[in-house]
């Protein structure tokens, strides 16, 4: 079995993969202070639940956008798991895109798996949004290439802003409210958080689409995916394990021998 490890700036990922199928999944928040064994006392416990076992991993794959997180991330594969992870951005794991950039080295590895496994699942050409800490944009070309992005502060941040910034206004939740026009202040921030990227969400993949002069498939995933993609047809397919199955993917392709199974 393979464990797959997406570590985000908000939250980190752990799937186990039996094969192609996703056997479990788990979700805690990101703290670069939390030690290897921190994590093993936690997973140990869940992976009980679902009857499996340090002993099933043959294989382990890690993409981090934290580089703090690296080193009890890499322990806990090592002392935990027993096994040597591969590392998204390591060059010596191929990925299997074309990054079409002006500086390949400072996309974050998240996108390019994202792309990959989009491309593989969709086609292309696509346009891939992630609702993750920051909400992304990323444009996969007809043969699988990234080929370039938008990056945009995440709901959650709009809200912590206007938390932080203006004494009178409180933190509220991020859903979709029944009117656009808000009659008080909190429905009136609701409306804001989601309409507001609602809206985000249709002008950005329309200028992209323009921009670019092709159809484009626009594909979601994320946290907030499901809560934005029911009211917009702008979002076309909503894929919650995208970032976990390119991982796999990749695992796959680089250790043949040790593909998870």
């Amino acid at each position: 079995m393979l464990v797959a490890i997406d570590a985000g700036n908000t939250n980190v990922v752990f799937a186990i993969f039996e094969g192609e199928t996703l056997r479990a999944k788990w979700r805690a928040s990101s703290d670069a202070k939390r030690t290897a064994d921190e994590y093993a006392v936690w997973l140990t416990q869940l992976m009980t639940l679902q009857n499996l076992k340090p002993a099933d991993i043959t294989g382990a794959i890690i993409a981090n956008v934290v580089p703090a997180a690296s080193f009890n991330l890499t322990t806990l594969c090592s002392e935990f798991f027993k096994v040597t992870p591969l590392v998204i951005g390591d060059p010596k794991v191929e990925l299997g895109i074309e990054v079409r950039m002006d500086h390949p080295e400072n996309v974050g590895a998240d996108r390019l798996v994202n792309a990959l496994a989009a491309h593989r699942a969709y086609g292309g050409p696509l346009i891939v949004i992630d609702f993750g800490t920051a909400t992304t944009f990323d444009i996969v070309g007809p043969d699988g290439a990234y080929e370039g992005g938008v990056i945009c502060p995440s709901a959650q941040h709009s809200v912590e802003a206007l938390y932080r910034a203006a004494a009178q206004l409180p933190r509220v939740k991020i859903e979709r409210p029944d009117q656009v026009i808000g009659k008080d202040t909190v429905p009136a921030m609701k409306s804001g958080i989601y309409w507001g990227y609602v809206s985000l969400i249709e002008g950005l993949t329309a200028r992209v689409k323009e921009e670019y002069g092709q159809p484009m498939k626009v594909i979601a995933t994320g946290g907030l995916a499901t809560l934005y993609a029911e009211a917009t047809p702008a979002i076309e397919q909503v894929d919650s394990d995208l970032t976990l199955r390119g991982l796999r993917q990749i695992h796959a392709a680089n250790c043949p021998t040790s593909s998870g199974d």
